[in-house]
């Protein structure tokens, strides 16, 4: 649909009450496009690293249900480097990062925030 459509307006009591768009506008206007500002973290990830103090590694992996085997295989490294990952003083590389966000589909700043 490439034409504009006004919206449809619909009254209750007198008052604006609701609006019909086209589909393809709703679309638009719900996308969620995350920015460096807006990086959605889920409430049990943020309560194991906050107040459990784990890492944020093994909080995502733990939110995900993956051992510890599992996303070491799916970001290509072995389950004792995971592990020395998990620990919540270990420094992690970007590169490193990148590769265990990947692995478990989420953004690098959604591991780093």
């Amino acid at each position: 649909m490439s034409a504009h459509i006004e919206p449809q307006i619909i009254m209750q009591d007198g008052k604006p009450a609701f609006a019909v768009i086209p589909w393809e506008e709703y679309q638009e206007l719900t996308r969620h496009d995350p920015d460096e500002t807006d990086v959605w973290i889920p409430h049990e990830v943020v309560k194991a690293n906050a107040i459990n103090g784990v890492s944020m590694i093994r909080a995502w992996r733990e939110f995900f249900g993956m051992t510890q085997q599992e996303l070491a295989r799916r970001a290509g490294m072995t389950q004792p480097a995971l592990a020395r990952l998990e620990k919540s003083d270990s420094k992690p590389r970007i590169g490193t990062l990148k590769k265990i966000a990947a692995a478990m589909d989420i953004t690098l700043e959604q591991l780093t925030d």
